[in-house]
């Protein structure tokens, strides 16, 4: 829909009180403490998974008092919410009891073939494979299946912060890379795999070993840089990987439904009449064997929709400006400009801008794609996996907040190592060429 310029011009003012307000989050949480009179006003705003939503209902009251209620539930009616439906039915299906003890089992299997101490080999087995899945089972499942298992088996336990900070940020990074070895897991490049015609081959062509070079060269650093207070506890997480004593073992069966149903919702996930009929019945099936299962994580997960949804509300509102940047850019410049922008943007909403720009080159595809991935782990917004992460890991951290600015800080290595492996050639051919 096409609004008069004062609305759009209010949108983007909104849009960066938005951006401005998830990197104040921490701020607020302070206040609930030291004010508590006010206690719920300040909790609410100091919710991450709040920020976009309230902004975006702002929005629309401004839309509705500009120009009419019909035309701000037109626009409404106009926006796909695709997206953050499919990433709640995800996360609270990857978060159930057999999905996730299939997980730790699988990830405990591997670890015992590496030949390092089993807590290490663990950690890095969960940081490397666990991402890299998210090109199977989607980027936003694989987020809740690894930030769960390293919730439970190494950021509750009694980590220095600045370690819990480094490996969230390597977390968001190898997710945001980890699912480019597909067309459809990654959210920037599914939204241009069709206009553009990428399929599987042509996808994993062009991101595919880059991809799995940077998560496990992340992993790797992390493992190595964190390898003493990792070994303090050795043995503990590999043991904790094996089902609870005091679970009741889950039969095959149950938990080759709950894989089941995890696995129709991924092939569904175009299609939401469809993933959330299956979800129902999933629902059903939980309620009918709740002896093999934890509470499920709704209010988490309709959380982290609702985040998303106040995104693709208020992001859609910015195409007046953004289209004509991503335009007016391209090769390095693109790159590092999707890059940057991502920070401050949702990456499919970056991408789905530059698919509307008509005869575009190769070079530009790549470069867009290739910076949104890149960008994907700098901040909560960047990514739509990223709430999800947050949601189940910001019980860790102090005041029960991941704060925006450490988490930008320690995100910057890994994705220098992500900028190094997608452009290294580019800078390379440039650096030559000038010197030449």
């Amino acid at each position: 829909m096409n609004f008069p310029a004062p609305i759009e011009i209010a949108a983007a003012v909104l849009f960066a009180a938005a951006v401005l307000h998830t990197f104040s989050t921490r701020f607020f949480e302070h206040l609930a403490h030291v004010r508590p009179k006010h206690a719920g006003l300040w909790h609410l705003l100091g919710e991450v998974e709040t920020v976009f939503g309230l902004w975006a209902a702002i929005a629309l009251v401004l839309i509705a008092a500009h120009v009419g209620a019909k035309d701000a539930i037109k626009y409404i009616e106009s926006r796909d919410f695709t997206e953050p439906a499919f990433v709640f039915v995800a996360m609270v299906i990857a978060a159930s009891r057999p999905v996730l003890r299939a997980a730790e089992r699988a990830l405990a299997a591997l670890a015992r073939l590496l030949p390092m101490p089993r807590r290490i080999a663990l950690f890095f087995v969960i940081m490397s494979v666990g991402p890299l899945f998210g090109s199977l089972i989607t980027e936003p499942a694989a987020m809740t299946l690894t930030a769960l298992i390293l919730r439970d088996h190494f950021l509750s336990r009694d980590l220095a912060p600045k370690a819990k900070y480094a490996i969230v940020g390597v977390l968001f990074v190898n997710v945001s890379i980890g699912g480019a070895l597909t067309p459809y897991a990654a959210p920037p490049i599914l939204m241009v795999a069709g206009t553009w015609g990428w399929d599987i081959g042509h996808v994993l062509s062009l991101f595919g070993i880059r991809a799995a070079a940077g998560v496990i060269i992340n992993a790797a650093l992390l493992t190595w840089l964190l390898r003493k207070p990792l070994a303090a506890g050795t043995g503990q997480a590999a043991e904790s990987a094996e089902t609870p004593n005091s679970e009741e073992p889950i039969p095959f069966l149950v938990s080759a439904i709950h894989l089941l149903f995890l696995a129709g919702v991924v092939l569904l996930g175009h299609y939401p009449a469809a993933f959330l009929a299956l979800f129902l019945f999933f629902l059903g099936f939980t309620e009918a064997y709740q002896r093999y299962q934890n509470p499920l994580i709704l209010r988490e997960a309709l959380l982290v929709g609702f985040f998303l949804a106040g995104l693709v509300t208020l992001g859609g509102l910015q195409r007046w400006w953004l289209q004509p940047v991503l335009q007016g850019l391209d090769g390095t410049v693109l790159f590092l400009g999707a890059t940057a922008l991502t920070a401050i943007t949702d990456n499919a909403a970056l991408t789905y801008l530059g698919s509307l720009v008509q005869g575009v080159s190769e070079e530009f595809k790549y470069a867009l794609v290739a910076g949104a991935i890149t960008g994907g782990g700098l901040t909560v917004i960047a990514n739509a996996p990223n709430p999800a992460g947050y949601s189940i890991l910001r019980g860790c951290f102090e005041d029960a907040t991941i704060g925006a600015g450490r988490l930008l800080v320690a995100a910057l290595p890994p994705t220098l190592v992500a900028v190094v492996l997608f452009w290294g050639d580019r800078f390379a051919r440039l650096l030559l060429d000038r010197l030449a």
